[in-house]
């Protein structure tokens, strides 16, 4: 299973259901034009916050902010 998921939500809502939950992330960042991606660090997080989020996860492709451009695809 994927640590990432995208969340209808924003940045501090995901961040403080992380905090409540006890979920440690990698990555959190903002979607565009709404929405927050969101990478835990261990399958078994990821696994909770789906369960905790399930009603803002979003289904389909999303637009991720270019500053957010991994740097191996700028070569």
């Amino acid at each position: 299973m994927s640590r990432a998921m995208n969340l209808n939500a924003t940045e501090a809502e995901v961040v403080d259901a992380c905090t409540q939950h006890g979920v440690l992330t990698t990555a959190v960042e903002a979607l565009l034009p709404m929405g927050t991606r969101v990478v835990c660090r261990t399958s078994e997080g990821a696994a909770l916050l789906r369960k905790k989020l399930k009603t803002k996860i979003i289904d389909g492709t999303v637009k991720r902010s270019p500053r957010f451009v991994a740097a191996s695809s700028l070569r």
